[in-house]
């Protein structure tokens, strides 16, 4: 089975369970941008408490192909995203093991936001050592065929209840706090567990 899905920004842990049992990522590169939505954000805790890093974008209106997005490179928000995740993940056991490799994607010069999430996605992959390809769609397709699971819209910020279809949290340890909080990005997970990354989100997908 191949899981159709959008593009996220250093996506979620719920984005990890849903696909997880996969033979291959099909991302839909032909879909229309939405705003307001984890194609641009993503969720870290910090010592004030969960915050959401936005990625800012150049498309404001009407009807823009996702690959057509550009990054808004006028703001310096690389530098206050790198700068809030080493502040919150620096004392994490395991952020000096995969700091660099979120830094050399981050700081690489790129233009289009779908292009940016192309490259964390393939770095999540690498981190939990999953070997799954990633391949693009060819066209839109409202009804894909049977041999592919279609979680595109799946996982939205409006609606976070549809992610515990296919979620169900597993706790861990994190930097800050008594709660758990669950369903962060990927980087909370993996910079606090490191090689049990895998494990954890196995044991968190519904899909078994």
């Amino acid at each position: 089975m191949t899981a159709l899905i959008e593009a996220h920004y250093l996506p979620c842990i719920a984005y990890f369970a849903a696909i997880q049992q996969s033979e291959a990522i099909q991302l839909e590169r032909h879909e229309h941008y939405v705003k307001q939505t984890f194609r641009t954000r993503c969720c870290v805790q910090t010592a004030n408490g969960v915050i959401q890093l936005s990625v800012p974008v150049t498309a404001k209106h009407g009807k823009v192909l996702i690959t057509d997005v550009r990054l808004d490179m006028t703001q310096k928000w690389v530098n206050n995203h790198w700068r809030t995740i080493q502040s919150a993940y620096a004392k994490a056991p395991f952020f000096e093991h995969y700091a660099d490799d979120l830094h050399a994607v981050l700081f690489r010069k790129v233009d289009f936001l779908y292009e940016l999430n192309y490259m964390l996605l393939s770095m999540c992959l690498g981190w939990l050592k999953w070997s799954m390809p990633i391949k693009e769609s060819g066209c839109y397709l409202q009804t894909p065929s049977e041999t592919v699971l279609d979680l595109r819209s799946a996982i939205n910020p409006k609606k976070l209840e549809q992610c515990y279809k296919f979620y169900y949290p597993t706790m861990y340890n994190q930097v800050f706090g008594n709660t758990f909080v669950d369903n962060l990005s990927l980087i909370d997970l993996v910079f606090c567990t490191g090689p049990e990354a895998s494990k954890i989100v196995q044991a968190s997908s519904i899909r078994k």
